[in-house]
C-alpha cells in the first residue's frame, strides 16, 4: 500500500494526542514519519483514491488537526509516495528546501477569490457603456427586432464588449486585493471564472483583505465574488522534486 502525505513539519512536531483519521473508506489513521530535522504527516493510501468530497474534507481535516500543534507545510490532495522509506528519503534529500518553506509560511493562510459575471448586470453595463451597442439595440427595438444581419452584428458587438469587460473586471479584482496580500498565485484548477486567484496573508492580519473584498462586491454588482478562507497556504508551497504523484491522474 502506498503512503499518502498530507504535509511536512519540523521533526519535533508532536503526534496527535487522539487518533486522527485521514483519507479512505474506511478512513486510515494518521501517523508521523520523522527523518532528521523534518517530519511528514501521513497515512496509508487505498488503491484507486479519487478526489471525492469525503476524502477532500478528510485531507483538510488532517491538516487542521495536526496544524493545531505547530506549523505544517500543506501538500495538495493526492500527494503519494511509494512507501514510508521513500518519504524519509525525500525529507532527507530536500531538508533545506522544506525548512525554508516552513519558515516562510508559518503563521500564513491562504484566501482564494473567484469571480464570475452576473449576466443581466453585465449586459446592462455593456449597453450603458458602449454607444454602438446602445444605438443598435435601440434601433432593433424600434424596428420590431430588425433583420438577421443586424441581430448578428449586435450579438458580435455584445460578445466583444463582454469579453473586454471580463478582462477589465479581472484586473480590477487583482488590483484591489493584491496590494493587501504578501503574495498572489493562480487558484486551484477550475473553469467558468474570470478570476481565480489565491492570496497569502498573515493569519493575524486578514481583516483588511476580507473587508476590501466585501466592498468590492458591493461596488461592482456585476461581479459574483466568492471568497474562501482562511485555508492552509497550498498555492504557495513550492515543491521540490517530490517522491509523490497525484491521485486521480490517468
Amino acid at each position: 500500500m502506498t503512503t499518502y502525505v498530507y504535509g511536512i513539519a519540523h521533526a519535533d512536531h508532536p503526534a496527535p494526542e487522539q487518533q486522527v483519521l485521514g483519507v479512505g473508506d474506511p478512513p486510515r489513521p494518521v501517523r508521523i514519519i520523522r527523518a532528521g530535522e523534518l517530519a511528514a504527516v501521513v497515512s496509508d493510501c487505498p488503491d484507486g483514491l479519487r478526489p471525492k468530497r469525503r476524502d477532500l474534507l478528510a485531507h483538510q481535516h488532517v491538516l487542521t488537526e495536526t496544524g493545531n500543534a505547530g506549523a505544517v507545510l500543506p501538500l495538495r490532495f493526492g500527494s503519494l509516495s511509494t512507501d514510508d522509506d521513500a518519504v524519509r528519503g525525500a525529507l532527507g534529500e530536500h531538508t533545506e528546501h522544506y525548512k525554508t518553506q516552513l519558515a516562510e509560511l508559518t503563521g500564513r493562510v491562504e484566501y482564494n477569490v473567484k469571480a464570475s459575471h452576473r449576466e443581466e448586470e453585465v449586459l446592462r453595463l455593456v449597453v450603458d457603456d458602449e454607444p454602438e451597442v446602445r444605438r443598435l439595440t435601440e434601433a432593433l427595438q424600434a424596428s420590431g427586432g430588425g433583420d438577421y444581419p443586424e441581430r448578428v452584428q449586435l450579438g458580435e458587438l455584445v460578445a466583444n464588449a463582454v469579453r473586454a469587460r471580463e478582462v477589465r473586471d479581472a484586473h480590477t479584482v487583482e488590483r484591489t486585493l493584491a496590494p493587501l496580500a504578501e503574495q498572489s498565485a493562480p487558484g486551484p484548477e477550475g473553469t467558468g471564472w474570470l478570476v481565480n486567484l489565491s492570496f497569502l496573508l498573515p493569519r493575524t492580519e486578514t481583516a483588511p483583505f476580507t473587508e476590501a473584498a466585501h466592498r468590492l462586491a458591493e461596488e461592482q454588482p456585476q461581479l459574483e465574488l466568492l471568497v474562501n478562507g482562511p485555508l492552509p497556504p497550498y498555492s504557495f508551497v513550492r515543491p521540490a522534486q517530490p517522491a509523490a504523484e497525484h491521485a486521480g491522474r490517468d
